[in-house]
């Protein structure tokens, strides 16, 4: 979607792109698919931690394949997202109070019953399936000289960034409350980062993936952090200008581009990852 931008005060061109709109409302399937169509799937079916988009697309994904899945979710997980997950027949298991230890807790239950883990972003299969959403964004938009792109624990920036490899700007945005990669690109590692914040839920993730990591110290141009108010204004941007309800993880990369924490450059083309939709719609919309 082209937006008129200085219409909105924006300068150069700007392309969004509507991975909201995707089955479980968010780009999180892409990844989930790919993983399980690429390993053999065991009688006990696959189990994931996730706060909450990419538990929905395991179970999304296991329904179409015909597996069980058993997802471990963290206390912070929201009810819309928890019931969506529980929408598509997943089992549910609540697994401490952050996704960390959600992840330590679904990996228990793994080695009881052998099941294939579903990584929310720290797996090669995972990476890849994420990264289609470069691959179609550049057929879309082949001229964007930047993408921007909300970062939790890295899947989807990784993914993009290794299939720009440098050609496009791509851009880390993450809220101040979770600065995972941006502080793990200062430290030269993957680091523990605080996780607090309105997109904690889907960009809480304490540690970015080491395999993105890699990929993202070469192809990730910059990292940029937003504050909650800046997230908030986008959110209601995408709803008083064009309808759509995005979550605050998902309209976190666009907060960027409007709080002026990233100016794109003269003549600039940029891309917007808008990534996901499970909130409530009474939050954005009221």
């Amino acid at each position: 979607m082209d937006l008129d931008a200085a219409a909105f005060g924006l300068s150069g061109t700007v392309t969004l792109k509507l991975e909201l709109l995707q089955h479980t409302g968010s780009f999180k399937p892409r990844g989930a698919f790919n993983r399980m169509l690429t390993a053999d799937l065991p009688p006990a079916g696959v189990i994931a931690a996730s706060g909450g988009n990419h538990g929905a697309a395991v179970a999304f994904a296991a329904r179409a394949l015909g597996v069980t899945a058993e997802i471990f979710v963290p206390a912070n997980t929201p009810d819309t997202k928890v019931s969506r997950i529980r929408s598509y027949g997943a089992r549910i298991v609540l697994g401490g109070a952050t996704y960390a230890e959600a992840l330590a807790a679904s990996r228990e239950r793994q080695a009881e019953t052998g099941a294939l883990e579903v990584h929310a972003y720290d797996h090669d299969a995972v990476l890849a399936g994420q990264g289609t959403v470069g691959r179609e964004f550049e057929a879309d938009a082949p001229d964007l000289t930047h993408i921007l792109v909300a970062t939790g624990g890295g899947g989807l920036i990784g993914g993009i960034a290794a299939w720009y490899a440098g050609a496009a700007a791509v851009v880390s945005v993450e809220p101040e409350g979770c600065p995972g990669l941006h502080n793990a690109l200062l430290a030269g590692q993957p680091v523990d980062a605080p996780v607090g914040g309105l997109a904690a839920d889907a960009l809480g993730a304490r540690r970015v993936g080491s395999l993105m990591f890699e990929v993202a110290r070469r192809h990730v141009a910059s990292a940029v952090l937003v504050d909650d108010a800046a997230i908030l204004a986008a959110q209601r941007f995408l709803w008083d200008r064009l309808r759509l309800i995005a979550e605050p993880g998902g309209a976190t990369a666009l907060a960027a581009l409007l709080s002026g924490r990233f100016v794109p450059p003269d003549g600039a083309r940029v891309g917007v990852l808008v990534c996901g939709s499970n909130t409530d719609p009474a939050k954005v919309a009221a």
